[in-house]
């Protein structure tokens, strides 16, 4: 009796199982929305490809995959209003920028990047330039912040057929 009851209990538990398939119940469910198909990364393979990345880089804090992004003759541009009377823009290399990335990356525990529309694209066979809309925000134990600006990259076809941006001058207000 004990015996034919195990073996009915074991058959259930085996038939519900196949059913099911495997199934893991703790997992997160699948969405078909564009939001999580737009974080994939891409090989690089066109200027808007690196935009893919750079966002995905951003939201997942992945400072391996932004160093990726980057030619090594990279220049960030911004606008600082209170530099010298009337303000001027500001510049900096590959190296301080991605430090300066890698230290937003660590402090902040949520970034969410938003592309809005494109401003400005023109893009040849081996260089290009997109303007960009965006809104970015970063969450920290303490603080939000939020920008939301425009963007200006080139970018440059390398060898191995790979795009890198080899500028960004950005216009945020923050």
């Amino acid at each position: 009796m004990l015996m034919k009851r195990w073996t009915t209990i074991t058959g259930c538990m085996m038939l519900g199982w196949i059913l099911t398939g495997c199934v893991n119940p703790f997992a997160p469910e699948l969405t078909q929305s564009i939001e999580s198909a737009d974080l994939i990364v891409t090989q690089q393979l066109s200027p808007d490809e690196v935009l893919q990345n750079f966002k995905v880089s951003y939201i997942f804090r992945d400072s391996l995959l932004y160093s990726n992004l980057l030619d090594t003759a990279f220049v960030f541009y911004y606008y600082d209003p209170g530099a010298v009377t009337s303000g001027t823009y500001v510049s900096w290399n590959r190296e301080t920028d991605l430090r300066i990335t890698g230290r937003l990356f660590r402090h902040f525990q949520v970034i969410d990047l938003v592309w809005h529309s494109t401003i400005y694209e023109d893009i040849g066979e081996n260089e290009g330039k997109i303007g960009k809309q965006y809104d970015l925000t970063v969450v920290s134990e303490n603080q939000d912040y939020h920008a939301t600006g425009k963007a200006l990259f080139t970018f440059k076809k390398c060898w191995d057929s790979t795009w890198r941006i080899t500028q960004w001058k950005d216009d945020s207000e923050l």
